[in-house]
């Protein structure tokens, strides 16, 4: 690679992982041929578990039971691990002692709740550069105002505070961090203004939490959903943690078992939140992962998790914007520092074509595409999609240079194999790498049951 790739100072920060993570060695298989160590650059959709994550979850799987209702002294073990998974949460994200804590599948799964519960006919207030988890729930609802991001952060700040003088609304649904560009808006403005307009803000936090210290006593905010997967605990768990009121008035999200206080065959009495809103057996074990996930992150020094990041995206915006051709999107000129999620287009390139040839011969892993994001590509003007790299706490200065590498590679010499369109998606003409039994991958790599 060109010493233009790697213009930026070496710096110490970020040359080996933050915190481990389960699988950071595995190999996989190229074209045309050999092997080499997966790098994964690709968090902001889903994270690997934490070492530690995965260690906590091996130690309560001997402990687990049915939980709640259960007489047995495990089941009032589990019970004990299940809601003190629930606090462990609520702390991480800095909820006031009048908050509950939802726990969810998932950040788009707690969207849809709150969306329940959010009094009928109030007006939501919300960007088009929102990820669909936090568009499409309020688009269904209704009734909801979709404002156009302006050019600058001090624009769109100006732009939410005269619509919230127009009409009431009931609240401001707003991204912790974007999951196409790693920006935000500084959440302590942007509450100010709602909450002087009498309206409430829910803080998208699937990119924000697993990357930045954030607390919603100290910021204001009402509520904060975020994901498990995205946390590096992919045990199936997320969570929604806010304001209690709506949450106790609102619908059982999930009609079930455990969300009763009593039933008779005509009538139902509910009872208040979390439960309310966890019917059925509750995920305990990813309970569990994801509170494995916050000690983890909150046990790091303070500052640390900024560093690495900063580190990381500083190597990877220069690297890429020193390549011909390569653009790396923003949302705002203005913004502050973003997480490490950057994406990019490379002119003249398919990109879903480029992230298969960086998967097949390269052994990166990315995304390509629109990124649940579809108004927000739009508005950057690339409706076709792009390309995104993200890092986390167990990416490296190492893996960024492998990515940058392997582009320049790309756009000097060109794919070594053929390619062609299999199911909208670019994979190699007779491509030999297995993928039928993952779980011989898994042992192969040293992490499958064989392997133990």
């Amino acid at each position: 690679m060109s010493a233009a790739v790697l213009s930026c100072r070496p710096t110490a920060a970020a040359t080996a992982p933050l915190l481990p993570l389960v699988g950071a060695d595995t190999r996989v298989p190229l074209v045309p041929s050999g092997t080499t160590r997966y790098v994964d650059l690709d968090a902001a959709a889903s994270a690997r578990a934490l070492e530690s994550v995965a260690a906590r979850v091996q130690e309560a799987l001997p402990l687990y039971a049915s939980v709640h209702r259960g007489a047995g002294y495990l089941s009032q073990v589990s019970t004990a691990l299940y809601e003190n998974a629930r606090a462990t949460v609520g702390a991480f994200v800095g909820a006031r002692p009048d908050d509950v804590v939802v726990i969810t599948r998932h950040t788009t799964d707690a969207v849809n709740l709150l969306a329940g519960c959010v009094p009928a006919g109030a007006a939501v207030l919300v960007l088009d550069c929102e990820h669909h988890a936090d568009l499409l729930p309020w688009q269904r609802r209704g009734p909801v105002t979709v404002l156009p991001t302006g050019a600058t952060v001090v624009e769109t700040l100006r732009a939410i505070g005269d619509e919230l003088t127009r009409r009431p609304y009931a609240l401001v649904a707003v991204t912790g961090a974007s999951n196409v560009t790693g920006e935000s808006l500084p959440l302590p403005e942007v509450v100010e203004l709602a909450h002087a307009a009498g309206a409430r803000v829910l803080v998208d936090g699937a990119q924000l939490v697993p990357h930045r210290r954030f607390s919603l006593a100290g910021s204001g905010a009402d509520y904060v959903a975020f994901s498990g997967h995205k946390t590096y605990a992919p045990f199936g768990a997320g969570a929604l943690v806010g304001r209690r009121d709506w949450l106790d008035a609102g619908p059982a999200y999930l009609a079930g078992g455990g969300a009763v206080a009593s039933v008779t065959v005509s009538s139902t009495e509910w009872v208040p939140a979390p439960h309310r809103h966890e019917g059925g057996s509750p995920n305990v074990l990813g309970a569990v992962a994801l509170a494995a996930a916050c000690d983890a992150l909150a046990a790091l020094p303070a500052g640390a998790l900024e560093a690495h990041e900063r580190a990381l995206r500083t190597r990877l915006v220069e690297g890429l914007s020193a390549l011909p051709g390569v653009r790396v999107l923003r949302i705002w000129a203005d913004s502050a520092e973003p997480t490490g999620v950057v994406s990019f287009t490379v002119a003249g390139h398919d990109p879903g074509l480029v992230a298969a040839v960086l998967s097949a011969e390269h052994g990166l892993g990315l995304r390509d595409g629109r990124f649940c994001a579809h108004p927000l590509l739009a508005r950057l003007g690339v409706p076709g999609g792009a390309l995104r790299a993200s890092v986390g706490v167990g990416s490296t200065l190492a893996d960024v240079d492998r990515l940058l590498t392997a582009l320049a590679s790309h756009l000097s010499v060109g794919p070594r194999a053929e390619y062609a369109l299999v199911d909208d998606r670019w994979q190699p003409v007779d491509d030999p790498r297995p993928v039928a039994d993952p779980l011989a991958l898994a042992r192969a790599a040293g992490c499958g049951p064989a392997a133990a």
